[in-house]
């Protein structure tokens, strides 16, 4: 029986990606000497809010997400941001991989409005693995599930999240309507002519909200 153990060594923007994810880089360690011939590994990562402490900016940004501070001893709960899977190559003793990360800048996504609530340090995560190793068994390859139980924990810069996105949606970021309230929109759009989205959102929003946060 294999016995595995998980580190997380870094987590990177992917700078060729056609869509935006990160890299997270794995080593994997096998502590009996036993061959893995390839893992099937799966991964879900989750954000961690307890882990961290927020200034007052913070807060009032995640109150939509986690409600009023006062009530953040129950409602602080661990975010599911992402699931990735890949395929690990044959080793004994360890092995580094990077494990692909997809990312999204849905604000309707409790993710990514967490992340876009920081304004600096760093993000906790925990990653959860699974998945299935191939070894060598009696009568040929032997196989073994991976426990539930191995994690590893990575506390990632927010800027490494922040330059992901702004190399993919440089000044950006994605909302997502019903079809008639966009349908509602672009007309307010063409009745005022108006060249882009940002223009209607600005018509919109009192001139004294535009002015606070800017």
């Amino acid at each position: 029986m294999s016995e595995l153990a998980f580190t997380v060594l870094d987590i990177s923007p992917e700078p060729y990606a056609a869509a935006p994810n990160l890299a997270a880089r794995l080593r994997i360690t096998e502590a009996t000497g036993e061959r893995v011939h390839a893992i099937a590994l799966r991964c879900q990562v989750q954000i961690e809010p307890r882990r961290r402490s927020y200034n007052g900016e913070e807060k009032t940004d995640l109150a939509d997400l986690f409600g009023a501070p006062a009530r953040w001893g129950e409602t602080l709960r661990p975010v599911v941001w992402t699931q990735a899977s890949t395929m690990v190559p044959g080793f004994t003793g360890s092995v580094d991989v990077d494990l692909p990360l997809p990312c999204t800048y849905d604000f309707e996504v409790a993710a990514a409005k967490y992340l876009q609530a920081l304004a600096g340090d760093d993000v906790p995560l925990t990653l959860l693995f699974s998945g299935t190793v191939f070894t060598r068994g009696l009568a040929g390859f032997g196989v073994e599930q991976i426990p539930w139980h191995l994690e590893a924990s990575y506390r990632m810069p927010i800027r490494v999240w922040r330059e992901l996105m702004d190399a993919h949606f440089p000044n950006t970021g994605w909302i997502r309507l019903d079809r008639e309230t966009l349908r509602r929109l672009g007309r307010y759009r063409s009745e005022r002519a108006l060249t882009d989205w940002g223009q209607v959102f600005d018509a919109l929003l009192p001139a004294e909200e535009l002015e606070a946060s800017r």
